[in-house]
């Protein structure tokens, strides 16, 4: 009976040995968390080839390589050559070079044409870490109407 005491005594033992030495490797300071993620945005195709005034729509979807819940991401765009509009489909019209927060990871841009000109649109995505991604639109004219400008 006394063995058997002993034995669950060292038992004991070993058991609450082993959980403090868990608990000990469980507590290191050097626990990393991933907080940057890289991330791209897709859209589909896009039309080359606007009247003004007409409006082309750019489907657009947020990919991340990984998902940290704290990360916020942003959009901003330039137009190097030509000239129209760039909106969001909640209706934000969208000033140049103003940095706007997106909301969702699935989302439309609606580029309006106000020139003849050839246009080209940039459009730069961030994220709160700096990460970064371009995109890049192209317009010519559409004078398909106007025979006699071909």
């Amino acid at each position: 009976m006394k063995m058997i005491h002993i034995i669950r005594k060292s038992a004991s033992y070993l058991i609450y040995t082993l959980l403090l030495a868990a608990i000990a490797c469980a507590c290191s300071d050097n626990l990393d968390i991933k907080q940057s993620y890289e991330f791209k945005v897709t859209h589909l195709p896009v039309p080359k080839k606007l009247k003004v005034n007409e409006t082309a729509e750019i489907r657009c979807q947020l990919e991340r390589s990984g998902e940290y819940e704290n990360t916020k991401y942003y959009l901003r765009y330039f137009q190097p050559d030509g000239k129209g509009e760039l909106r969001l489909d909640d209706g934000t019209i969208f000033l140049p070079n103003d940095t706007y927060e997106l909301t969702k990871e699935m989302f439309r841009l609606y580029y309006t044409s106000q020139s003849e000109d050839q246009q080209v649109i940039d459009v730069y995505f961030s994220d709160n870490f700096g990460n970064e991604f371009k995109l890049s639109f192209a317009f010519s004219n559409d004078n398909a109407d106007n025979p006699s400008e071909e």
